[in-house]
């Protein structure tokens, strides 16, 4: 089974998928402010969570006057809400909770001051970067990096000597946010550090910025014994794109544990390696899902048109990213010979495989497609109206799937790139009509796209720029 609804004969439309919606009316915050003045210390507290949690700035005030609560797990309770309203004013009092005499409100109040990310915070949490309790001084090095001043990463770069590897694995990527070369020489030291997770670290901060001279302690480091670190190095190597890297990428190919191999084939296809190619193609049939997933979408970079068959195979995978990879790479390579069986796959029972279907027919301007994107449209356009994201992908996680909220975007930019050479009289009128229901606050937003448009897209389109470029010059027309 592949998860897709399939049968003698295709349903005419995508069914429509509701979305619960949340109650979007304002808290009732009089009962909480209240506890948090009760008798009881376990109430005050309970108070200050169910206030972060709710992120309310409201609550700010009566936070702010909390931060001196006689107890400690109060007060520390009370540090962590005021980062979450993101109270501006009060900066000061937390920057005054950095002195707290208990570790929990210290650490909570760099934590909130670095989510304010305010310059003028720097010098008080300089005073704590050799604070003698690990989590404070963690949370100190989350706030530098985060604020990203010059000031602030000269107060960061002394803790890339920190005892604790949870401190420096902080200031590495601290730094890392930084782009001038001043940090590159520090953080490849750092691939050599004793702990994993900062030689992890290392690798992610010097092939997001594509260092050149690191691939040689990258190499290095991918010769280690363990595990562990691979899939970061390979990656790494592999938005560096140095030639020289390639034979060890090819050969972590075929390591035996899955996830080095999908970072390895993930490199190649970044690389756009033609050595690769025949390593790609042969693990489209591994037995890992995840290295079937990469080995398709690097097809997309690797490949050519005698790869449709294979391809065509995999958008029957039984697990949904392999479907999705095989839908993105046939885009990509605009194999249009594949289209009426990626129109299958808009009735994908996985948001992926629906979301990379939208995204290849749109590539390959099929006007076969329109009928099903129309209505794919209209069903997305309903989901814009609620106010979050719905149960199963809150239950989901921060490692779950967006693809669901990515769908009514990735449309609206297919039927534009279909509308260029389409016949259809109905694709202009249906984008005009979606664009006039969504608020000036919705246009504004940046445009949430599939996995092709978002790399190195920086900062992506607005919805409002899907709009305009679908159709150029008349989306506030009249309707022809």
């Amino acid at each position: 089974m592949t998860g897709r609804t399939r049968g003698a004969a295709a349903p005419p439309a995508p069914p429509p998928r509701a979305r619960p919606r949340r109650d979007a009316r304002p808290p009732e915050l009089g009962p909480l402010l209240t506890d948090l003045q009760d008798p009881d210390a376990g109430v005050r507290r309970t108070a200050a969570l169910l206030l972060g949690r709710r992120a309310d700035p409201r609550a700010g005030g009566s936070l702010i006057a909390a931060l001196s609560d006689p107890d400690a797990a109060v007060r520390a309770a009370v540090a962590e809400a005021l980062g979450a309203t993101g109270r501006a004013e009060g900066r000061t009092d937390l920057e005054r909770a950095l002195g707290d005499p208990e570790a929990p409100v210290r650490a909570n109040a760099a934590g909130a001051i670095g989510g304010l990310a305010d310059p003028r915070s720097v010098g008080p949490l300089t005073r704590c970067v050799t604070d003698p309790v690990e989590p404070v001084r963690r949370a100190v090095a989350v706030a530098l990096g985060r604020i990203g001043t010059e000031t602030a990463l000269a107060a960061l770069e002394p803790m890339l000597s920190d005892a604790s590897d949870h401190v420096r694995r902080e200031a590495v990527l601290g730094l890392g946010r930084d782009r001038p070369a001043r940090w590159r020489a520090a953080i490849r030291d750092a691939l050599a550090d004793p702990s994993r997770r900062v030689r992890v670290a290392a690798a992610v901060v010097l092939g997001r910025y594509r260092d050149r001279e690191s691939v040689a302690p990258l190499l290095a480091l991918l010769d280690h014994p363990g595990t562990w670190e691979k899939p970061a190095v390979l990656v790494a190597l592999g938005s560096i794109g140095a030639p020289e890297a390639i034979p060890a990428i090819v050969a972590a190919a075929e390591h035996p544990a899955h996830w080095v191999r999908t970072c390895a084939i993930h490199a190649l296809g970044t690389m756009r390696a033609a050595e690769g190619a025949s390593v790609v193609r042969r693990h489209l049939d591994d037995p890992a899902w995840s290295v079937r997933g990469a080995s398709a979408v690097a097809l997309g970079s690797v490949g050519d048109a005698s790869d449709l068959g294979r391809l065509l195979a995999r958008l029957d995978d039984p697990h949904p990213w392999a479907r999705r990879g095989a839908a993105y790479a046939l885009g990509q390579l605009g194999l249009a010979e594949a289209a009426p069986r990626l129109r299958e796959n808009l009735f994908d029972g996985s948001a992926e495989a629906r979301l990379a279907a939208i995204w290849a027919l749109g590539r390959l301007e099929d006007d076969g497609a329109c009928d099903l994107l129309l209505a794919t449209l209209r069903g997305e356009a309903e989901l814009q109206k609620g106010e979050g994201p719905g149960e199963d992908e809150e239950a989901m996680g921060p490692l779950g799937s967006d693809a669901e909220s990515r769908l009514f975007d990735a449309t609206i930019q297919a039927l534009g790139r279909l509308a260029r050479g389409s016949t259809d009289p109905r694709v202009v009128p249906a984008l005009r009509a979606v664009r006039a229901a969504l608020s000036e606050e919705e246009l504004d937003r940046p445009a949430r796209l599939p996995l092709p448009e978002r790399a190195g897209v920086d900062p992506p389109p607005s919805v409002r720029t899907l709009f305009e470029v679908a159709v150029p010059g008349g989306i506030d027309g009249e309707d022809d």
